[in-house]
């Protein structure tokens, strides 16, 4: 089975996670945004934002997580697995913040690599902020141009994805892979 490993990357508040639910609600296997998961469980320690107080910590977190979400997703029976946000995002956080961080790390990037790349461009009529997504919207777009510079360091070709409804999104993605 030839299986394509697709994902979703952009700032924050583009609307990945919403087309990563509305795929899966549709049947496809889809691996969730894990940041948010680690924030939550940080700020059950009394951690509010490990980003923020110790992003090496935070984003070694990331990459173990992300790295077992390829793993896995390598082992999966279906021909398309998607992801919210990939291995390189967790370097292109680390240069937006200017902190340096270990070979490993872009060694990963190298290692674990991914079929096609959709990018969600900074979309400010549905940028929202909430209990994890502390970034405003000019920072979604600074995050965003190091996405992209990070993505493209690594050799991949990028697909930006239109600002459309949820469908046309979906219908999008799916006749470009």
């Amino acid at each position: 089975m030839d299986k394509k490993l697709v994902v979703f990357v952009g700032g924050p508040g583009s609307g990945k996670t919403t087309l990563i639910e509305a795929l899966r609600k549709q049947g496809f296997t889809c691996y969730p945004e894990i940041s948010r998961q680690v924030i939550l469980e940080a700020q059950k320690q009394g951690v509010e934002q490990l980003f923020l107080e110790k992003p090496l910590l935070f984003s070694e977190l990331l990459l173990q997580g992300r790295v077992g979400q390829h793993h896995e997703a390598s082992s999966e029976n279906e021909k398309i697995v998607f992801f919210d946000r990939g291995i390189p995002d967790v370097l292109a956080y680390l240069d937006y913040i200017g902190i340096s961080y270990p070979n490993s790390f872009s060694d990963a990037c190298k290692q674990y690599v991914y079929d096609k790349i959709f990018v969600f461009t900074p979309w400010k009529e549905i940028y929202q902020n909430d209990n994890e997504r502390y970034e405003s919207y000019e920072q979604s777009l600074l995050i965003h141009s190091h996405l992209e510079r990070t993505y493209h360091k690594f050799g991949y070709q990028l697909i930006v994805v239109p600002q459309v409804n949820i469908a046309e999104r979906i219908n999008f993605i799916l006749n470009n892979l």
